[in-house]
Order: C-alpha cells, then sequence, then structure tokens
C-alpha cells in the first residue's frame, strides 16, 4: 500500500516510480497548498532514469491532517521517517515552494539522508517589502473565509506565463485544503518563532546546508541572493525570468532538461 505509518499517528501517502538504480532516489515535495499531484507533470520523464518518491506533505492531500504541528520543520521530520520506512539511506530532494523550505530543514539537520537538493521557486529569502503584507494574510487565512483569502495569495503565484489548467488545478486544491493546515505552515514558514523564510533568518539557515544545490528562481534578485549562500563548488543558481511561481509546471520539460544534466554533473 503506497501509505507508511510513522511516529505520532501520521500517515503519509507516497508513490514509488522507477527502476532501482544504483544512485539515491529522487524526493519530490510539494508546496503550500497543493500535494503530490503537483509532479504529475515530471514522474514519467524523470522515471525513466531514476527511481522517484512522491509524497503528500502532513496535513495535505491523502495524508494524515493533524490538528497542530502542520509545520515545514515536523513535515521534514515525516520525511526522514519516510526514509526509515522505505530503507531509503540518501535521496536526492527536490522542493518546490514551502517544498524548498522542508527539503532544506532536511539537508540541515540531516545532512546524511541527502546527498544534493533542488530547490524551485523555494519559499525563503523574503525581503521587504513582501514581509509587510504577511499579518494582513494571515488575518484572512485566520477569518470567516479563509479559502477565499488563499486564493487571493495564490494569485502571486501565477502570471500571464501559467496556463488556466495550472490555475484552475491550484484554485481546486486549495478549496479542498483544511483551513487550519494552511494558516500554520504559512505562520511557520514566515512568522513564528524559528521561521526560515523572511530575511536574515533565511541567511544564517540556509548557509547550514553542505550539499550540492540546484536552485531554480524566477526572481534575478532572490537567485543572486542565494549564490552568495551556497557552499559546495557543485552548487548552481538559474534564473528563469518571465516565468511564474509555477516555473516547473510551465516548463516541465526544460525542468526536466536542466535537472538531468546538474545531476550528471555532480556525479
Amino acid at each position: 500500500m503506497p501509505y507508511a505509518d510513522l511516529s505520532g499517528n501520521i500517515r503519509l501517502f507516497y508513490t514509488d516510480d522507477a527502476p532501482q538504480t544504483d544512485g539515491p532516489p529522487l524526493l519530490l515535495v510539494h508546496g503550500w497548498g497543493t500535494d503530490s499531484h503537483q509532479w504529475s507533470w515530471h514522474i514519467d520523464a524523470l522515471a525513466a532514469r531514476h527511481r522517484v518518491i512522491a509524497a503528500d506533505l502532513r496535513g495535505h492531500g491523502y495524508s494524515t491532517v493533524p490538528e497542530t504541528g502542520n509545520t515545514p520543520r515536523m513535515m521534514a521530520e515525516d520525511l526522514r521517517g519516510l526514509l526509515d520506512h522505505l530503507d531509503i539511506p540518501q535521496v536526492i530532494a527536490v522542493g518546490h515552494s514551502m517544498g524548498g523550505q522542508v527539503v532544506s530543514i532536511l539537508a540541515v539537520e540531516h545532512p546524511e539522508r541527502v546527498r544534493a537538493l533542488v530547490a524551485l521557486d523555494p519559499g525563503y529569502g523574503m525581503a521587504a517589502p513582501v514581509p509587510d503584507g504577511f499579518p494582513r494574510m494571515i488575518a484572512g487565512l485566520r477569518g470567516p473565509h479563509p479559502h477565499a483569502a488563499a486564493e487571493k495569495i495564490d494569485e502571486w503565484c501565477t502570471n500571464a506565463a501559467t496556463p488556466a489548467v495550472i490555475r484552475r488545478w491550484h484554485k481546486r486544491r486549495l478549496y479542498g485544503m483544511p483551513p487550519h493546515v494552511l494558516v500554520q505552515a504559512f505562520e511557520a514558514m514566515f512568522t513564528d518563532p524559528g521561521a526560515i523564510g523572511v530575511r536574515p533568518a533565511s541567511d544564517d539557515y540556509l548557509a547550514r546546508r553542505a550539499c550540492p544545490v540546484l536552485s531554480i528562481w524566477a526572481d534575478r534578485e532572490r537567485a543572486n541572493w542565494e549564490a552568495g549562500l551556497l557552499k559546495d563548488g557543485l552548487s548552481t543558481v538559474v534564473c528563469w525570468e518571465g516565468s511564474s511561481h509555477r516555473l516547473h509546471e510551465e516548463r516541465p520539460a526544460e525542468f526536466v532538461l536542466v535537472l538531468e544534466r546538474w545531476l550528471r554533473h555532480i556525479g
């Protein structure tokens, strides 16, 4: 069965595709308010060469929805538990948006489990004036119409490059999300004590990642910022200007190509 029963009464849904290769599997981690179906654009192509694990984070998709603890740090611990469950010693961890935080936490707190890390327009490195709007967003998520507030936040994630089907896909998943998960995860990313989504907290924490990192951004300023934090000489930062936050969904074939070339580069 594609479920892993973990400590704390958490049950994670996951899929496990592909050949049994010698290299570390790919662990695909979705973003805020979505689920592992987000990787449907990519799994078939990636599974031609790699074992591919795609999981629904706690509070999302088909996984357990706890009343508390829906935070990137607890999600990272769940993924460590999933790797234990599958007897996988090490992965190449790939995360989009909030998933970029989750895999970064996994790499910092459990460095032996992450051979390399891929962050796709990740949910960290926010700088003024963006954080000024977080209290208003959180108030909306806590208000009488949390899904409408989440949809408003999600508008920031798209632009003219985003196909209508991707907009609709994400909107439907947001409206299926438990409101308490949306607000807990958002606060834990950006405003709670220990959150790493806003600078300078992002700098201090992410500088602890020792593995090679491939980072793909839609924003040039944030791409340049992260380039200054990377420790491993095999790390690479790419910027796809003109793309939206959904860049890997808008350009799936290009994402797979860039990822495969980088994986060959790091060996």
